[in-house]
């Protein structure tokens, strides 16, 4: 049996919540403001998730919360939390990255890799789960247990990559990973940098880069603006973000940035690092417009095609999902943020790409629900007009499926397996593959490191098909010990 968490932890907890960041954090205090006992487990050393990030303490930062977008929305919920934990009614748990969740009557070892399969079954709605997790850092990492009644999954989402020939050179960052890079490490990616692909993101990260003193010659966006025409109705319930855009347009303006929509970089050029870009207008379906192409010196590009929610525990569970506007994979939730498996609830990203305000909120209202607590009305009015503004966004941003025009056969599609486009063209083309996952068979292309976070939508659209979302027995690597030590099912 691995070895449960120390202290309250290893005891029976009411709301087991995985990911720390504003969905996390919020149903966790609210949960433990209606009386749960709750577990929060991250994978992070501090709570805040990918969005509210910390400098090391050594950096010595004056004002973090320069950095931030509604850092005062974080800190107040910081500091109920560390209040909640000083009282025992939260149990935080950082350096815990959970990689199954299987009902507790599903066995261990066998539990693991059967508990999807009974979900999606007519098993009996379970009344306990165990969430399995590696502590700590390697190599003093350990096995960890918690055990609970409910589940809340707020894992977050990752960056949605779109390769072009020379996305491998150094330099060559994503846009939400040059951000972090500031906000973590208080360092810049570079000295002249492009931002480029699609999303509101951009304009943050543009911003962001030239008030901390990067020169940003650029910012190149894919999409067009006028994608929004169709959605004002959504635009106009949500005035604070109509602001919050004029805000990051005041800073490009401010800072000499050129705004290029409906433009991409189609390449990047350099020896030991990027040194120039290429970009390109696009027509409406994002294939390169031949004529348009020119040259932008730089020494970094930060690159992102906005965010993929990162579903791996949820969809090992068996819960169902949906396809979002821009294309992506969510979880499909009902009006209280349950998920299709009776005990297992959602917020955040994982419903939806819908950013930090819109997470903080859905945990809220998960927490009641898991609490049986009505929440108030104002409370579901706000997800629903901010979730309706997500969603104007996500179908503005929804990549063209002509984006693949700019990926010459030898440019690289999966960096872990070194696996070029024409290979895999050759996979779908000549050798009958129709998805991913043939092609994955054939070509090795999503069988490293990453496990096709980085190439999956590629992969899958030069193979003719959505991306579609993994149901995986382990949600990130774990030691074979830790697997060894787990009992076999029934014991």
């Amino acid at each position: 049996m691995p070895a449960p968490t120390d202290g309250p932890a290893a005891a029976r907890t009411d709301l087991a919540i995985v990911g720390a960041g504003p969905a996390g954090l919020a149903a966790a205090v609210t949960a433990a403001g209606l009386g749960l006992r709750v577990a929060l487990l991250d994978a992070g050393d501090r709570p805040g998730g990918q969005f509210y990030r910390h400098p090391a303490p050594g950096l010595g930062a004056a004002r973090p919360e320069a950095l931030h977008h509604g850092w005062a929305d974080f800190a107040t919920r910081e500091a109920a939390l560390r209040a909640h934990e000083s009282a025992g009614r939260i149990t935080y748990l950082p350096l815990h990255h959970v990689w199954a969740v299987v009902p507790a009557d599903a066995g261990e070892a066998a539990g693991v890799a059967e508990a999807a399969e009974a979900r999606r079954g007519d098993a009996a709605p379970a009344t306990q789960w165990i969430l399995h997790a590696v502590a700590g850092h390697a190599p003093e990492e350990r096995a960890a247990a918690v055990t609970a009644r409910a589940v809340l999954i707020a894992t977050g989402a990752y960056e949605r990559q779109l390769p072009f020939p020379g996305w491998t050179l150094p330099g060559v960052v994503g846009a939400g990973g040059a951000q972090a890079m500031l906000k973590s490490g208080l360092v810049l990616p570079g000295k002249r940098v492009v931002v480029a692909g699609s999303g509101p993101l951009l304009l943050a990260v543009a911003g962001s880069l030239a008030a901390a003193g990067a020169t940003v010659p650029a910012v190149v966006e894919a999409a067009a603006y006028t994608a929004y025409a169709g959605r004002v109705p959504a635009l106009l319930r949500n005035p604070g973000k109509l602001v919050e855009a004029a805000g990051y347009g005041g800073a490009l303006a401010r800072h000499h940035v050129r705004l290029l929509t409906r433009h991409a970089v189609t390449e990047a050029h350099g020896t030991d690092r990027v040194e120039a870009v290429t970009v390109a207008r696009l027509d409406r379906n994002w294939r390169p417009l031949p004529g348009t192409g020119r040259r932008i010196p730089c020494d970094a590009l930060a690159v992102g095609h906005g965010l993929v929610p990162q579903l791996e525990l949820a969809t090992g569970l068996g819960c169902a999902t949906v396809r979002s506007a821009d294309g992506t994979v969510a979880l499909a939730l009902d009006a209280e943020q349950r998920t299709s498996v009776p005990g297992i609830w959602s917020a955040g990203e994982t419903g939806g790409i819908g950013g930090a305000q819109l997470a903080m909120i859905e945990g809220e209202l998960a927490a009641h629900s898991v609490a049986g607590a009505l929440p108030g009305a104002r409370l579901t009015r706000r997800r629903a007009r901010l979730r309706a503004f997500a969603d104007a966004m996500a179908a503005a941003h929804r990549p063209g499926a002509g984006w693949t025009g700019w990926l010459r056969d030898d440019a690289v599609v999966c960096r872990c397996e070194e696996v070029p486009a024409g290979r895999i063209r050759e996979a779908a083309e000549d050798l009958g593959a129709r998805d991913a996952r043939t092609v994955k068979l054939l070509t090795r292309a999503g069988m490293g490191w990453c496990q096709g976070r980085m190439c999956g939508p590629a992969v899958a659209a030069l193979a003719g098909e959505e991306a579609a979302a993994d149901r995986r027995p382990l949600s990130c690597p774990v030691p074979l010990r830790q697997l060894a030590e787990l009992p076999p099912a029934g014991n």
